[in-house]
């Protein structure tokens, strides 16, 4: 695993909260099943206990698909390798280029290193700053908000050293297409990792649609777990060394 094994903490994730108005954007449990690739036996499994953010309707169980995406990404955070690539393949991403994800969505103008900043607040504002080099934050304040408030509901630092903010939910008004910023810092600051621990490594994500956002946090998941992968990063020293390091990692996580 690359995260911790702890159980998910869904209190932040009502599994009460219903919206019917919105009822053409739930799922049904077989739904849910072919969504994710996964058991309906599991899953309902995890529904009678709780795990699953959820509703039953005349005895059926009924899911909201904000509240999955949601839980989905609180749950990835300890999911293996395996795990991950399921993610990928039932949330694929038919406009980009599937093989080189990250890299496609992180040019060398999005890459920072070092990265002058010290607090949270600065860390975020410098990424932000970065992302806007291509011209697709349309609305860098809405942004701003969106990335804190994501990281006041649910920290997105680990405990090895390397954080991912994003917006809890697409902004599609205030981005343009996708990309990744990437900055390292000289030294960690507090950003909410688990223990105390400090943080010097940043991926911030945007994306516009679900599929996309599922699919990079799933990609960088992998990367992310294998051997020696983040040392590399706080070794490369300029931004072209930076971005082969993702390209090579990249590459690994394909031909497993």
């Amino acid at each position: 695993m690359w995260l911790s094994d702890t159980l998910i903490n869904l209190s932040s994730i009502s599994t009460k909260t219903w919206y019917p108005a919105m009822a053409h954007e739930s799922y049904s449990l077989d739904d849910l099943a072919r969504q994710l690739g996964r058991d309906r036996r599991e899953l309902e499994k995890l529904a009678n206990r709780g795990r699953i953010p959820g509703r039953k309707v005349n005895g059926e169980w009924l899911f909201h698909s904000t509240e999955i995406t949601h839980w989905l990404e609180h749950e990835m955070r300890s999911y293996s390798t395996s795990e991950l690539e399921l993610v990928e393949q039932t949330h694929p991403t038919t406009q980009l280029d599937s093989e080189h994800l990250i890299s496609s969505l992180m040019p060398e103008e999005l890459v920072e290193v070092p990265m002058d900043a010290r607090t949270k607040r600065s860390v975020l504002e410098s990424l932000i700053e970065i992302a806007g080099r291509t011209w697709q934050i349309w609305e860098p304040a809405t942004v701003l908000t969106a990335v804190q408030e994501r990281e006041e509901a649910y920290p997105t630092a680990f405990e090895n050293g390397v954080a991912i903010p994003h917006p809890r939910n697409p902004i599609p008004d205030a981005v343009g297409e996708p990309l990744i910023a990437y900055g390292r810092t000289l030294s960690g600051i507090p950003f909410g990792a688990d223990k105390g621990g400090l943080t010097d490594i940043f991926f911030l994500v945007i994306c516009s649609d679900t599929a996309t956002h599922l699919s990079v946090l799933a990609r960088l998941g992998r990367m992310l777990q294998l051997p020696d992968f983040v040392e590399k990063l706080r070794e490369a020293a300029t931004p072209q060394e930076t971005r082969q390091v993702i390209i090579e990692a990249e590459k690994q996580v394909a031909e497993q």
